[in-house]
């Protein structure tokens, strides 16, 4: 096979080259296939050609049905192939991956049209996996054991062999178990307080073959955000440890949904401290001869570690609409927290002369080192309160410490924008009023590129708003019985879309009482895995998709989806990490409530028109509240051109 689609002239810059063929691809050779001319991919192509031969970061941002997706996929491909290094395609979730890779997909579209083979493999997020220790305590447990046990029967041969693997392949990925709720999946997948380093069957597990396929693309690797933060984030401390990285080298990065990194980074920077992981893991060290004054440390830690975390239970308070319990940190707390950090430093300086003595096995002796400096960096953290967001979960085992540092710039700065290559921001939503400073500043992005262009969509003529007028203010009674009216005028085709869990389960619990609906089939996120659901919802012509997370990414064009609910406006969560960002701020609602809601909200909008066949509506819930009254002048600026709101729940447009 050629290495390039087109005939390379090695006396001609290759981006340039590279514009050339992006034009005649979509000028010529895909409408030669039944597809349109589009000049808004046109227009993108240009404007991304400057930021690959400048290795530049650019913001591209470009509406629904604009194509966006085809041409940094032929940017990116091509580029690999110059480089020699793959291109890294990182999505905001799972779901968005899936839509990305599946048979139908932009990938497969390209690969059948162009007739390029072309090497795309996916880096999946390790709670993606099955995780081999996890299922074995859960098979043994108390719930759902059955379930779980023919989840066990149904490993590969090879995981239970202690013979040199011959022959072996990835296995565990959340997708193939699609009949799991995310309940019974966060049973027996990977989290962050499995300590693989140590675990005597990580040569087995199917993360750590995944790895060994993915590593190998000649082409494109895919993975989420998360996962890509979380590569820059461990990078050098697995170097250290003697790993590889998570992610190869690579020649470039797209951010697909590139508006939702800061979360992402946010998430993949955080530290996760637990009583019984710390114990376990500082008791190894007993196993060995150690000398008498490091065993009295490791007690001495272990006491005070159970200490901090009582305080920590009693300093932190629930949140209403969240699982994340807010710490209140006072002198006491802080205390307690020196107090452990001292004894570490005892331990980590005992450490030093129990390594000359060469009585602790070298490599559990590392781990333990990268552990505690690890704890060290997270503590330390409580003592710059400036840059501090931390909360307290609770399960079953005792509860959890989660602390995160306010700003991520200088990480992204460091790891990602300084590294001299390519970065696109891909999305129909990164500026707010036509700026994209919101996203820029967040992300400590100083040098870019940008540029804007808008859907070719006639939305006056397929899309409808409802803003429904309340009588009683939009009491949860009141949207109810709007939604059923809705759904039942639509006949089901209907994406209901709530800002939180406890909304969406409210509403599951309350649909059973309404007979109109008897009949309908509801899906609702949590259930199953992702992606299986929207494949369900998508073939079932008159089902109804009920989600949290798919405000961004889901690609339903066709009757499935002719009815979006919005069940309430998209503000920030009164969580932990929002109370903070509210906090640093002087104008909190204008410069973090607001901005996020409306990108959001014209994300969740996004998702109703995805071809120029589909009609419907899209019916906005809102509770009447003095103080959303100058939100609505914001909301009505999202709208595209032509586009005004009724007040009426009946729909004129034909569905």
């Amino acid at each position: 096979m050629e290495r390039y689609p087109f005939e390379y002239d090695h006396s001609q810059p290759f981006i340039q080259q590279v514009g050339n063929w992006i034009a005649d691809v979509f000028y010529d050779i895909l409408p030669e296939s039944g597809f349109e001319v589009r000049d808004e991919q046109i227009y993108m192509a240009f404007q991304l050609e400057r930021a690959f031969a400048e290795k530049q970061t650019i913001f591209a941002e470009a509406g629904v049905g604009t194509g966006k997706t085809l041409v940094y996929l032929l940017y990116a491909i091509c580029y690999a192939r110059y480089t020699r290094k793959p291109a890294v395609i990182a999505c905001a979730d799972e779901s968005l991956i899936e839509q990305l890779v599946k048979p139908e997909g932009d990938i497969a579209k390209l690969s059948r049209y162009l007739g390029m083979a072309i090497d795309a493999r996916l880096g999946k997020s390790p709670d993606q996996y099955v995780c081999l220790v996890k299922l074995d305590e859960a098979r043994l447990g108390h719930e759902d054991v059955d379930t779980f046990g023919e989840v066990y029967e149904e490993l590969p041969e090879f995981v239970h062999s202690r013979e040199t693997l011959q022959s072996f392949h990835a296995y565990g990925d959340r997708k193939n178990y699609p009949h799991l709720n995310d309940h019974q999946w966060n049973k027996i997948n990977w989290d962050s307080f499995q300590d693989c380093f140590v675990c005597d069957r990580r040569h087995r597990c199917g993360q750590t073959l995944s790895r060994d396929h993915y590593r190998r693309a000649g082409d494109l690797i895919i993975c989420s955000h998360d996962f890509y933060m979380e590569h820059i984030w461990t990078y050098e401390g697995r170097k250290r440890e003697g790993q590889l990285p998570l992610l190869p080298e690579h020649c470039a990065v797209v951010f697909d949904e590139g508006h939702l990194l800061e979360s992402a980074a946010q998430k993949a920077l955080t530290y996760k401290l637990k009583h019984v992981v710390f114990e376990e893991l500082i008791t190894r060290l007993l196993k060995g001869e150690v000398r008498e004054s490091l065993a009295v440390l490791i007690d001495e830690a272990i006491l005070q570690s159970e200490v901090m975390f009582e305080v920590l239970g009693s300093q932190s308070k629930t949140v209403v609409g969240s699982d994340r319990k807010q710490v209140v940190v006072n002198e006491r707390l802080l205390q307690e927290i020196k107090r452990f950090q001292n004894v570490l430093t005892e331990i980590e300086e005992e450490l030093v002369f129990e390594s000359e003595l060469f009585t602790l096995n070298e490599y559990e002796l590392r781990i333990v080192e990268e552990h505690l400096e690890m704890m060290q960096k997270a503590l330390a953290l409580f003592h710059q309160s400036d840059n501090l967001i931390c909360w307290v979960t609770d399960s079953i085992n005792g509860p959890s410490l989660v602390i995160m540092p306010r700003m991520v710039k200088e990480v992204l700065r460091e790891g990602v924008f300084s590294s001299h290559m390519p970065v696109v921001f891909s999305s129909a939503t990164l500026s707010v009023d036509g700026s994209f400073d919101y996203v820029a500043d967040s992300l400590g992005i100083d040098k870019s590129l940008s540029f804007s262009v808008a859907s070719s969509y006639d939305y006056e003529n397929q899309m409808e708003v409802i803003v429904p007028k309340w009588s009683y203010k939009g009491t949860f009674s009141e949207k109810m019985k709007t939604a059923v009216r809705l759904l039942v005028q639509t006949e089901g085709r209907a994406l209901i879309l709530f800002p939180t869990k406890d909304e969406l389960q409210r509403f599951k619990k309350e649909i059973v009482n309404y007979p109109e609906c008897a009949d309908m089939r509801f899906g609702f996120e949590g259930e199953q895995e992702i992606s299986h659901l929207i494949a369900s919802f998508q073939n079932d012509e008159h089902s109804i998709l009920c989600a949290v997370s798919l405000w961004e990414g889901l690609d339903v064009p066709g009757p499935s989806l002719s009815n979006v609910i919005i069940w309430s406006l998209p503000f920030p969560p009164q969580d932990p990490v929002f109370m903070a960002k509210r906090q640093a701020s002087s104008a909190p609602f204008d410069e973090v409530d607001l901005p996020y809601m409306l990108l959001r909200l014209k994300q969740g909008m996004g998702r109703l028109i995805r071809s120029r066949e589909d009609r419907g509506l899209i019916a906005i819930f809102s509770e009447e509240r003095p103080e959303l009254d100058a939100v609505w002048e914001h909301i009505a600026a999202l709208m595209p051109p032509d586009v005004k709101w009724k007040e009426t729940v009946e729909p004129s447009l034909t569905t």
